[in-house]
């Protein structure tokens, strides 16, 4: 299993223009969760909690992914007691995923998030 995040141009009229789109192993969920950016990366649209359905923009989860990641590098022992034991999930994919998905989420702040696990 994996999980595939997409981000979509909001204004595209014919069809939906995707803008940016990554892949990661699922095995980094309990990492992702540790880091408090679980919900952010895997399901956006809980962070809601009034209306679940509503879309989510970039803007939406660029705070929780900063601060996740920002955690993430200041206790890279912390949280390498996460990686896989199978090689499939580790410490040193999961940062440049999040370090890569941030950047795109602050150059799309009005994009359409979308995830696919």
């Amino acid at each position: 299993m994996s999980l595939d995040v997409s981000l979509y141009d909001p204004t595209a009229t014919y069809e939906t223009e995707e803008l940016y789109s990554a892949n990661i192993t699922h095995n980094l969920a309990e990492m992702a969760e540790e880091a408090g950016i679980y919900k952010a990366l895997w399901k956006p649209h809980k962070l809601n909690k009034e209306n679940p359905d509503t879309d989510v923009v970039a803007q939406d989860i660029i705070d929780v992914i900063e601060k996740g990641l920002a955690d993430l590098k200041k206790r890279p022992e912390y949280f390498k007691q996460f990686d896989s034991p199978n090689g499939w999930g580790m410490y040193e994919h999961f940062v440049p995923f999040v370090e890569k998905y941030l950047e795109a989420l602050k150059q799309y702040p009005e994009a359409l998030v979308e995830t696919d696990v």
